[in-house]
């Protein structure tokens, strides 16, 4: 007996998902001035991460941890880096996106314990830049290592931009 003929694969529903989360961005900066909380919930959410963090730059050229998802939340306003310092300050030196799976054992990374950042490997920082200058750092973090795909570096490098 002949084998019945597969079904053809049903395409998924819905926008893809980078379209998906720029199109929620969009939506809860619609309603208001999408406060920073909002954003970086809905990011990790999106994006898959079990962190999301927003640090903006400061006078004297520091980076302060003004929104989290993920880390502790005592650490919001309390949290600052040099800019240079740490894999968020590197990213902001360079105006750089760093992907890094196993980001703990990176030179340049900087231990902050009132985070509570202990059980994350991966990090995916973008700068957040406007007029070519650097304001702050979006940042995604995850316990298992992982290397982030272009288009998860696209959709973040996206948010910053919309966050700028």
């Amino acid at each position: 007996m002949g084998r019945a003929p597969a079904d053809p694969p049903v395409p998924p529903t819905g926008p893809p998902p980078k379209r998906r989360l720029l199109a929620k961005v969009r939506d809860l900066r619609a309603h208001a001035a999408a406060p920073l909380p909002d954003l970086v919930r809905l990011v990790a959410s999106e994006v898959v991460s079990e962190v999301c963090s927003v640090y903006a730059r400061r006078p004297g050229d520091l980076l302060e941890l003004v929104a989290t998802e993920g880390l502790n939340p005592l650490a919001v306003g309390r949290t600052r880096l040099r800019v240079g310092e740490g894999i968020v300050g590197l990213c902001a030196a360079q105006g750089a996106v760093m992907n890094l799976p196993d980001a703990q054992n990176h030179p340049a990374f900087a231990y902050r314990p009132e985070t509570g950042e202990e059980p994350f490997a991966s990090m995916l920082a973008v700068p957040v830049r406007r007029s070519g200058r650097v304001l702050g750092v979006l940042a995604v973090q995850n316990r298992m290592p992982r290397h982030f795909v272009e288009q998860e570096v696209d959709e973040l490098e996206t948010v910053a931009m919309l966050l700028a």
